[in-house]
């Protein structure tokens, strides 16, 4: 055998690294091009080469998502002054289109009254007893204690049961509480679901809201979140341990109370992945055991040794926001019923005190899909339908869908609605000859969209990443729940040029500008594509709103025969 000089072999080594890197950062570009710089930098490179688009529909959705995604929006945190002003912009767009206002007492505005809760260090703490020893979990690098929205201050010791994935599923024959006494005592869970759960369950069941409503349904008094590798995987401790004080919120009832708050849980608290032996010290199985139980879909409940101890303190105050509703009447005996569009107005605000740009745009989340929406309303608003058409640019959605819940419990105030489409950040920034259907399996949603798009020449493809489970991460989903049959559309995932892919856009823009300041207009939005995906969910609604048939759920669909056979749909 020939030896190699090392020298040689070194040489060679790094040309070889050197390629791997060229190809790792060429995620928005042509691969003529690359990126050496910051994120913010590389895309603003990119957005001044793309080239400016012709179409009349995506100069108006630019010009829209320039406004809204604009500094002196500060980010449009639910219930700040820079989420009024793009209230405001937004009605002022629905009022030249020509729809009617369809908010509160005849106006455009619906208002959302909240609770807002922020986190304080001062007195939280988690602690184990057990074994003749306590173990105290330091705050940020173990444990982040949650807002309480019952109480300003809380302590809890009790003891504890761990409860798997905190998930009954008679219909599966799944019940992670079958042997176990919760009455009084800490519930220690993990997120996600078991990996054998099809999407249906594995989308209702991971949903957090579900899993602490099942605890304390079975009487728990407080819960323990500890992470998990894939959770840290897709969400960093770092990042969570970042934001732990950002405020939360809550929809606030006629007693000023917290609606959803779970009352009965006075205390929940997350655990790192790194600190999760200190919970389950002296148990049955140690983290790692659970861990790989997990995968393997063997997990199983068990009560813990000793006790658990956990207080902390929240500031808790009053407010409210508001979503924007408008009215495009129906022009005949069905404009009694609605085709519901909507889009969240709200983002993440700013971020903490510091050097740089804190300001959190949210351009693609959501600016571009309010943008959008409006486009939609402006090509209806040339051709209405039998049924009405409502559009919503909805408040809280980072909050937990807050304004859609509250816009869908008072929906038939203003007629039934029939329909969702709903469009949530949309990352087009890779140019695409498709658009993605979330949900189009679950109801006849999916063959009138499948129906517009060929008319339209537009290919449909499926989520691409179902294990997100983004079917019950947006405010489609507050319409699901009441029965009503809904589709999430997105940006696509086929290449319009084989050489700028829009999964890796998407990888890339998840990974670095999500939820982050860059998330800004500068990016290489592709507003053509935005134009496309209005036509399409106009061309959808005008489906609908015309069809004799009110959409239906799916015969022996999941999510239709849990929430549409009880709301009689």
């Amino acid at each position: 055998m020939t030896t190699v000089p090392r020298m040689l072999r070194l040489l060679i080594a790094a040309i070889v690294v050197a390629v791997l890197l060229l190809l790792g950062w060429q995620v928005l570009r042509p691969s003529t091009e690359r990126f050496e710089e910051s994120p913010s930098a590389q895309l603003a490179e990119a957005a001044d080469a793309a080239p400016a688009s012709d179409d009349p529909a995506a100069q108006r959705i630019a010009a829209d998502l320039r406004r809204l995604a604009d500094d002196d929006m500060q980010g449009r945190e639910t219930g700040s002054a820079g989420h009024d002003r793009a209230a405001a912009h937004v009605a002022a767009q629905f009022a030249d289109a020509g729809l009617e206002p369809a908010g509160d007492d005849g106006g455009f505005f619906q208002s959302v009254p909240l609770l807002r809760a922020v986190p304080q260090a001062d007195g939280a703490r988690l602690a184990v007893t057990r074994g003749g020893r306590t173990i105290e979990l330091r705050l940020g690098e173990h444990f982040l204690p949650w807002a309480n929205f019952n109480a300003p201050s809380h302590q809890v010791e009790a003891p504890a049961v761990f409860v798997g994935h905190a998930i009954h599923a008679p219909d599966i024959g799944h019940d992670d509480f079958a042997g176990l006494e919760l009455g009084g005592r800490i519930a220690v869970l993990l997120p996600g679901v078991p990996s054998g759960f099809d999407d249906e369950h594995r989308a209702y069941h991971s949903a957090l809201q579900e899993k602490l409503a099942a605890i304390a349904a079975r009487g728990a008094i407080g819960a323990v979140v500890v992470s998990t590798p894939e959770s840290e995987a897709r969400l960093p401790w770092a990042r969570q341990r970042a934001s732990w004080q950002n405020a939360a919120m809550r929809l606030r009832g006629e007693d000023g109370g917290a609606m959803d708050g779970f009352p009965t849980l006075q205390a929940v608290a997350a655990v790192g992945v790194a600190a999760a032996d200190f919970v389950f010290a002296d148990g049955e199985r140690p983290a790692a055991e659970l861990f790989d139980a997990a995968r393997a879909g063997r997990l199983r409940g068990f009560e813990l040794p000793g006790t658990l101890v956990l207080a902390g303190r929240t500031a808790i105050e009053q407010m409210s926001s508001r979503n924007v509703v408008a009215r495009l009447p129906g022009t005949d005996a069905l404009a009694g019923e609605q085709v519901v569009h909507t889009a969240h107005l709200d983002h993440v605000g700013t971020g903490a005190a510091g050097e740089g740009d804190r300001i959190h745009n949210g351009a693609l989340d959501n600016a571009l899909g309010v943008s959008i929406m409006l486009e939609a309303a402006r090509t209806l608003a040339t051709a209405p339908t039998r049924r009405s058409q409502l559009f919503v640019a909805l408040t809280g959605e980072e909050q937990g869908l807050l304004g859609a819940q509250w816009f869908v419990a008072r929906a038939g105030d203003a007629g039934m609605p029939v329909a969702n489409i709903n469009i949530d950040m949309p990352v087009l920034l890779a140019p695409t000859t498709d658009i993605v259907a979330v949900g189009r399996e679950h109801s006849s949603l999916g063959d009138a969209l499948d129906a517009a798009a060929q008319e339209l020449g537009v290919e449909v493809s499926a989520d691409p990443f179902p294990e997100e489970v983004t079917f019950v991460r947006s405010d489609h989903y507050a319409f699901v729940r009441a029965g009503i049959p809904a589709i999430y559309l997105d940006g696509g995932i086929v290449s319009a040029d084989g050489e700028r892919d829009p999964k890796r856009a998407l990888a890339y823009y998840l990974r670095n500008c999500y939820h982050q300041p860059c998330d800004d207009a500068t990016q290489p939005i592709q507003y053509d594509d935005a134009a496309r995906l209005a036509r399409v969910s106009a061309a959808l609604a005008s489906r609908i709103g015309n069809d004799d048939a009110r959409p239906r759920w799916r015969d022996g669909d999941f999510f239709g025969e849990r929430f549409g056979a009880a709301a009689g749909r």
